[in-house]
């Protein structure tokens, strides 16, 4: 993300260069005090250090009014000039422009979700697509813990909170794919929760979500059976955030040789993994949740049609 670790991140927002120069303002101030206070003290050091024999006998220390007024005044200075900075910034940060394009953030765990209202049908996991020199207004919710929304090249970072909706703005300034993280502990695959924004062309923007809005059985795409569409919406609806392939454990069972599996429900009866099973699990995902695992899959209703369905049926009978 950047040539060495002693330089800032690329700024990639309208907003980040501003917010590079206020914090390379605020260092240089404290560089100046602290080469002010050691060196004063260096000095007092070397002045009033004690002679090779004896004392010397200190002389009347005077008041000095003028002195007093300047070590308070110029720190006060630069503490308004900081105040008046981030103030400015910040009202700038939190008040999105009118026309900016509306995004809807979902955080849970252990990925995003980002919905946008004017492609509708158009969802993607843990990727954000961003048109460059276009303001972004995201509104963020959770499903269960507090997450926090961080893509450092923007600049920006904020708590995703579950129960209510909290907003933040950015305007792409560089294209380029650049990281998003989840900076609040979520839980034991916190480390994992991390996505990618990418910023492209407004006509690439609305290639690509019209693109994921369709989400259909398509051979241009290497669609030759129905389990090669299942394994695109596996992979375009986030399910490997939660179910692996190779049979480790994660949030919820892994897809390998689970279908024909019997097992074990919480509440004491068993169940045949087969169509109709994982048909109810998609839908009403805790209508019967497997031993060892916890409620917390997200309801499919409305993002999956039946034949979205029943592609990632086939796909997960194929994993032997």
């Amino acid at each position: 993300m950047s040539d060495s670790p002693w330089s800032l991140l690329p700024a990639a927002s309208a907003n980040a260069q501003s917010l590079d120069n206020l914090y390379i303002f605020c260092w240089s101030l404290i560089a100046v005090g602290l080469v002010a206070a050691i060196g004063a003290q260096i000095y007092f050091m070397m002045k009033y250090k004690k002679p090779a024999h004896g004392h010397n006998k200190t002389s009347p220390l005077t008041h000095s009014g003028k002195l007093e007024f300047w070590w308070s005044a110029i720190p006060t200075v630069g503490f308004v000039i900081l105040f008046a900075w981030g103030e400015i910034d910040y009202m700038k940060q939190v008040t999105p422009p009118a026309d900016a394009i509306d995004v809807r953030i979902t955080g849970q765990k252990w990925f995003w979700t980002a919905e946008y209202p004017d492609v509708p049908g158009a969802q993607l996991n843990n990727q954000l697509i961003v048109p460059v020199g276009r303001p972004m207004r995201l509104t963020m919710t959770s499903t269960d813990v507090i997450h926090s929304f961080f893509i450092p090249v923007f600049r920006l970072k904020k708590d995703v909170v579950p129960g209510r909706y909290t907003v933040m703005w950015f305007e792409a300034i560089k294209e380029g794919e650049y990281p998003l993280f989840c900076t609040e502990y979520c839980g034991d695959q916190h480390s994992g929760m991390i996505g990618k924004v990418l910023v492209v062309s407004a006509d690439k923007y609305l290639e690509i979500l019209k693109e994921a809005a369709r989400l259909e059985f398509d051979p241009a795409k290497g669609d030759k059976t129905m389990a090669d569409f299942g394994k695109r919406v596996y992979d375009a609806r986030g399910c490997a955030t939660c179910h692996s392939l190779d049979g480790s454990a994660k949030t919820g069972p892994s897809f390998k040789g689970v279908y024909g599996k019997t097992e074990s429900i919480i509440g004491g009866s068993t169940i045949t993994v087969e169509d109709n099973y994982i048909r109810e699990s998609v839908l009403e995902p805790n209508a019967k949740v497997v031993q060892g695992f916890s409620p917390q899959m997200p309801s499919f209703a409305g993002q999956l049609d039946d034949k979205q369905i029943t592609a990632l049926i086939e796909f997960i009978k194929a994993q032997k």
